[in-house]
Formats: C-alpha cells, sequence, structure tokens
C-alpha cells in the first residue's frame, strides 16, 4: 500500500500558534527547575543518585531513567542550550567528544551487537527535555525489542538502572 500526501495547509497556522505559547511560557530563563540534566551537573557529591557515570569540565553521561535498552546514557554539556548550533563550535566538539567516551564506555561495559546515537532536538521532534539539548547513546542487540512494545506499550530492559550504573562506572579509567 502506498502512502498518499493529505494537503492541510491551514494546520502550519495552528501549529506556528503552539510554537509561540511554548515560548511565551518558557519566558527567558534557560535553565527551568525540572532540568534533571544541570541538577545532575550541579550536584557533583551526589553522582551516584543522578546516575552519573562520567564527567569532564564541560558535561557529563548519565544513565536515562526511561531506558529505550539496557544501557541507555545520555551525553549533555554543562550548560544548557535548546538547539545544537545554539553552542559555539568548540561547545560541539567538547559535546562530539563526550558521545565518543559515552560509546567508548558502552561498547566496553555491555559489549552489544550495535549502537544508536541521537538527540531530539525540539519537543516536536520528542525532545523530553527540549531547553537541554542532550544526546542519547544506546546500546542495540538483536531481538531486544519483542512484542511487548507493539501490543502492550511496555519495553522490557533486562537489568535494573543500579546494576547497568555500576556496570559502567567500572569500565570508566
Amino acid at each position: 500500500m502506498a502512502i498518499q500526501n493529505l494537503w492541510a495547509p491551514w494546520r502550519m497556522a495552528y501549529l506556528r500558534q503552539l510554537e509561540s505559547q511554548e515560548e511565551d511560557a518558557q519566558g527567558s530563563s534557560t535553565t527551568a527547575p525540572s532540568n534533571f540534566l544541570r541538577s545532575a551537573w550541579d550536584d557533583e557529591a551526589n553522582a551516584a543518585a543522578h546516575h552519573v557515570v562520567f564527567r569532564n569540565e564541560h558535561g557529563l553521561i548519565l544513565l536515562n531513567r526511561y531506558p529505550y535498552a539496557n544501557g541507555h546514557v545520555l551525553v549533555a554539556l554543562a550548560d544548557p542550550r535548546p538547539t545544537l548550533m545554539d553552542y559555539t563550535p568548540q561547545q560541539r566538539a567538547q559535546l562530539w567528544q563526550l558521545v565518543d567516551v559515552a560509546v567508548d564506555l558502552v561498547e566496553r561495559a555491555f559489549h552489544p551487537q550495535g549502537v544508536n546515537v541521537g538527540f531530539n532536538q525540539g519537543r516536536a521532534a520528542g525532545a523530553g527535555l527540549p531547553e537541554h539539548l542532550h544526546v542519547h547513546v544506546v546500546a542495540r542487540w538483536g531481538g531486544d525489542t519483542n512484542f511487548m512494545a507493539t501490543v502492550g506499550a511496555i519495553r522490557v530492559v533486562p537489568d535494573s538502572l543500579e546494576n547497568s550504573w555500576k556496570t559502567l562506572r567500572a569500565v570508566v579509567r
């Protein structure tokens, strides 16, 4: 069955209205009180409670509390910005260096058959924290998703966050 387009140009006005309302609601604050990434950065003494696996002077790597698969980590710079291009070229290089570290840690800790790397920029793209861009690094195995996600809307993650944190911390150099 071929996909067909249904043109609805009047929808764009509605979408732009939603975007404007979201911008008004955010105001000028760059760090929302619910920014768990910034909270983890600011609370260095409680890294284990935040499931922070690694940090350097620029940012951190921590476990995703709502993982797609076992060993799913988030990578973020300390400075919260909503889009990739809001960061300077140097900051983007620092972010990518942290992604390199995250992929290396996930591969050495979990020995996955594959790895997904990506980010969701903006709420419409799926960002749960649109004010603080972050990168997802997800360990993948053949068969790591099954019928549960399709019929039950449930992900089966085979290990706890605490055990995943210990596994990742064991390979940090």
